[in-house]
């Protein structure tokens, strides 16, 4: 109360990175409910026990409605070809994808920068500690870059990305679960690309060591390959765009990624990238935008429609 300056709200709404098997974009935290979400923990072990923690100190301070808003919502809208994993249907998993919550965002704001390109085949590039690109058509996902949990697609600050499934197995005989756990979500990604220099963008990019420059390259030739794997799957797209800390800070970043795009029609104009403006492509090439991202305006929408 003392943060709120003596207000209490009448709602609170959290932002839960899993939502498990359900395609509903928010739910009212009830006992069933709290329930479900606490068997989703190993799905999002970075994720949810902070998300859980949140919902119990609400619930001691304040009387009202709780709301988990779900990043994995959006992605429902995933094709059988975009959600299938090729694993025995037994095996109970699939992609859900992440990220939602801001995709939902960029997807509500793109009709006002693009025009009708907006409801074209667009790759959004959500970069930022965690990491993730989706292909937008008709504002709707229809393919993401991360896959059963959020470790998966491209590398990021302390996660690999996809990995050889013979990595992992060999990796499992070496360890055991708590300790591979720990390497998988907290030892991998650009912290080990850069020797144990730096799991954060900002810091590589301010580094002089040929470790860090090694880890930057890698993650951008990583976003450039998606964007481009994205573009073959879609047979072209009609936008891009950037989004998350990465996304919308770094313009040595953006530069690197797009820099071997132009076989797509994709050419950033240096002067609007450097000043981080919302359009940043060259005149006449394949629009290229920066939109902020913004989780929480969804997850206020979502709760009001509760």
């Amino acid at each position: 109360m003392r943060d709120l300056h003596g207000h209490a709200p009448t709602i609170v709404g959290h932002r839960f990175v899993h939502g498990g098997d359900i395609s509903d974009a928010a739910r009212l935290v009830d006992e069933a409910e709290l329930a479900r979400l606490r068997t989703l923990v190993p799905l999002a072990p970075l994720h949810l026990p902070g998300n859980l923690l949140g919902i119990e100190l609400c619930r001691e301070r304040f009387s009202v409605p709780q709301i988990a808003c779900f990043d994995t919502a959006f992605h429902a809208t995933l094709p059988p070809l975009a959600s299938r994993l090729p694993i025995p249907v037994a095996c109970g998993m699939r992609r859900y994808g992440f990220h939602g919550l801001n995709y939902a965002h960029v997807a509500s704001v793109l009709p006002e920068i693009l025009g009708d390109t907006a409801r074209g085949k667009v790759v959004v590039a959500h970069l930022g500690s965690g990491a993730s690109l989706c292909l937008l058509d008709d504002l709707k996902s229809r393919d993401t870059s991360m896959g059963y949990t959020p470790a998966g697609g491209i590398v990021m600050g302390t996660r690999s990305g996809d990995l050889d499934p013979g990595v992992m197995l060999a990796l499992a005989e070496r360890h055991d679960a708590e300790t591979l756990r720990d390497l998988v979500f907290h030892q991998m990604g650009l912290l080990a690309l850069s020797g144990g220099e730096s799991s954060e963008m900002r810091d590589l990019l301010a580094s002089d060591s040929d470790a860090a420059k090694f880890a930057v390259n890698y993650f951008c030739r990583q976003v450039s390959g998606a964007i481009g794997n994205f573009a073959a799957k879609a047979g072209g797209i009609d936008a891009l765009v950037f989004t998350a800390g990465i996304g919308e800070h770094s313009a040595r970043v953006r530069a690197k990624i797009c820099g071997t795009l132009g076989f797509m029609g994709i050419r950033l104009d240096p002067a609007a990238n450097q000043a981080h403006a919302a359009r940043i492509d060259s005149a006449g090439t394949i629009p290229v935008c920066i939109v902020p991202a913004d989780e929480e305006s969804m997850i206020r929408q979502l709760c009001l429609q509760q």
